[in-house]
């Protein structure tokens, strides 16, 4: 067992440290909120922007669509809320796209905000000879799309405060794997960049304060020919909420942790164990589970999961991260702590699912599923790895969906109790948990 000092003193970083969960800090701040005040959910540009329907009998206006695409409508008694293909810490959605085409048969050249509420493209900037392309390190123009996530930090923080730093980065990884599944689905080429200048872009957007640049998704292929500039002019500020209140550690938190000169990696791309008409019923179909029915999932799904996992993130950037999981519920293993990799390596024997339930802030679901996968790092770039676990946990969600049982990503969890758990001096970052669903929450 590693002791508090070792657990304390490896990996230290200071917003992580900063947002960390106790016993104490969740009594002291229980975090209660009035429905009344969430800020609006949707960025929308002025109406004499011009507008471009997505007809979902386009293959090409399909792709676009399934990558922020709502997919159910749910009432609650503060209203409806619109459900999307990705998950988002407490249905927040603080995360907008913006999609640069360029070379696209139909369309202009051009950066296109995608309201999702509409399905929409809304131009916002036409390109010349300039173009996103400038803000990279490989300047040379992109034929086909470029996907740019952002984030509207208080959508979040407006709920969850400081740790919302971590949610944005998060919700912005899980919109990359979004994006990751739209592209498969429509055999697309495709790979994730965060080594870009964020200050200059963010500037030239028109962001302001209120809203940043997380990351950005490449679908098409660069031409031999002469270097993108960067934009001619800035793009005027246009509010993605109804109202503001700013959050000065958030938006320190955020500068600094920019993803520069990151050390490259070559890109390799995953195989997934699944077809593309499965990938696309999934995405369709993909909920957060709210509750567990507490029995077993079989010893192939579960290692099927383990699989898509595990995959290779197309990337030259990489977060160095490991992955642990709590199998509480499989049929034909042992329940026990075990490290993800090519064997499974078990770490300690016996059930803890009462553990687990208490270490993720007393929540039943934990508690209830089949096994929960926590992933850690030691943060070399907090920014690079929350994204990139909140990506895997994307693909989690997927698989768990293709399977036929449910998940739910949680980010809550007492933090120093679990990594002292896990016998790790690394830092958690993410919980998933996966399990069958109770008859009354499957998806009909």
């Amino acid at each position: 067992m590693l002791s508090s000092s070792t657990i304390e003193g490896k990996y230290r970083n200071k917003y992580h440290e900063a947002t960390k969960h106790s016993a104490i800090s969740v009594q002291l701040d229980p975090n209660y909120v009035d429905a009344t005040t969430q800020p609006v959910a949707f960025k929308k540009y002025p109406k004499f922007f011009r507008r471009f329907p997505l007809e979902l009998d386009n293959p090409f206006h399909q792709f676009l669509s399934l990558t922020s695409a709502i997919t159910f409508q749910k009432q609650y008694r503060d209203g409806t809320h619109s459900l999307r293909v990705q998950p988002s810490a407490g249905a927040l959605y603080p995360t907008e796209i913006y999609v640069q085409l360029r070379g696209i048969s139909g369309m202009l050249d051009g950066i296109y905000h995608l309201e999702q509420d509409s399905s929409t493209l809304t131009l916002i900037y036409e390109l010349i000879d300039d173009g996103l392309e400038g803000y990279f390190s490989d300047d040379r123009p992109i034929k086909g799309c470029i996907f740019l996530v952002s984030c509207v930090y208080f959508r979040s923080s407006w709920k969850y405060k400081n740790r919302s730093l971590r949610y944005c980065f998060l919700d912005s990884g899980h919109h990359l794997g979004a994006i990751e599944a739209s592209a498969i689905v429509s055999n697309y080429s495709y790979q994730l960049l965060f080594d870009l200048d964020r200050a200059a872009l963010n500037d030239d957007l028109g962001f302001e304060n209120k809203e940043f640049v997380a990351a950005v998704a490449i679908a098409g292929e660069p031409k031999d020919k002469k270097a993108v500039r960067r934009l001619r002019s800035p793009l005027p500020f246009v509010s993605a909420t109804d109202y503001f209140e700013p959050n000065l550690f958030i938006e320190e938190g955020y500068k600094q942790t920019f993803v520069e000169n990151c050390e490259k990696q070559p890109i390799k791309q995953p195989k997934f164990p699944f077809e593309s008409s499965q990938i696309l019923q999934a995405i369709q179909r993909r909920r957060s589970a709210r509750r567990f029915n507490p029995s077993p999932i079989e010893l192939n799904d579960f290692l099927t999961v383990c699989t898509a996992l595990q995959q290779p993130i197309p990337s030259e950037n990489a977060a160095a991260f490991e992955i642990y999981a709590v199998v509480q519920r499989v049929t034909g293993m042992q329940s026990g702590l075990y490290k993800i990799g090519d064997s499974n390596y078990c770490l300690k024997l016996g059930d803890f699912h009462d553990r687990t339930g208490y270490l993720c802030i007393n929540q039943a679901i934990a508690r209830d599923s089949a096994a929960v996968f926590f992933i850690v790092s030691d943060c070399g770039n907090y920014q690079l790895a929350l994204q990139q676990a909140g990506f895997v946990g994307q693909r989690i969600y997927l698989a768990a969906e293709n399977l036929k049982f449910g998940c739910s990503g949680i980010g809550a969890f007492f933090d120093d109790e679990t990594q002292a758990f896990l016998e790790t001096d690394l830092n958690v970052l993410y919980a998933i948990a996966i399990g069958n669903l109770c008859d009354r929450d499957r998806i009909k």
